[in-house]
């Protein structure tokens, strides 16, 4: 595992970024409806609405992430959407490595000074990785999302 190389994904690794957010999904058992095309409208437009590492020898892990800003921290952030790796590559440091990566991208294209992410109630194995970390549930706060039909009744859509 010491050979794995962490990069920025660029178009033409679309194909494994998708391969590991498919992975992903499985493993939580979520849906996956992005598509390549998705993910190349989505990260290489005029204004990328995220940022991507895989890392490879061959691919074992990705991360995804995006710009955030907190006027209660009066900074911006980086907001991680997905962290994978794969199974024959936990437990060696490379979830680490790619978040570490990930804020050294972020600090240096909009000066990201923390990072935010989600984690599912039930993946305890997630709670204590993130934990070892430094990272804490931030007291008095719950996610929210407003789905696609939701956001398009808020724009009048329907």
């Amino acid at each position: 595992m010491q050979n794995i190389l962490i990069r920025s994904v660029e178009k033409h690794d679309l194909r494994l970024l998708d391969k590991a957010l498919r992975a992903l999904s499985d493993e939580l058992g979520d849906q996956h409806p992005a598509s390549i095309e998705f993910l190349e409208q989505s990260g290489f437009g005029s204004t990328p609405a995220f940022y991507a590492l895989i890392a490879k020898d061959t691919l074992c892990g990705a991360v995804v992430f995006s710009p955030v800003m907190s006027t209660t921290l009066a900074t911006p952030g980086l907001y991680v959407s997905d962290l994978w790796v794969a199974h024959e590559a936990r437990g060696c440091g490379l979830g680490k490595r790619l978040l570490r990566h990930a804020t050294d991208v972020s600090y240096a294209k909009w000066g990201a000074k923390y990072l935010k992410l989600a984690v599912y109630d039930g993946l305890q194995r997630s709670h204590q990785f993130y934990n070892r970390l430094g990272l804490a549930e931030r007291q008095g706060e719950t996610t929210m999302v407003l789905d696609k039909l939701g956001v398009e009744a808020l724009r009048g859509e329907k």
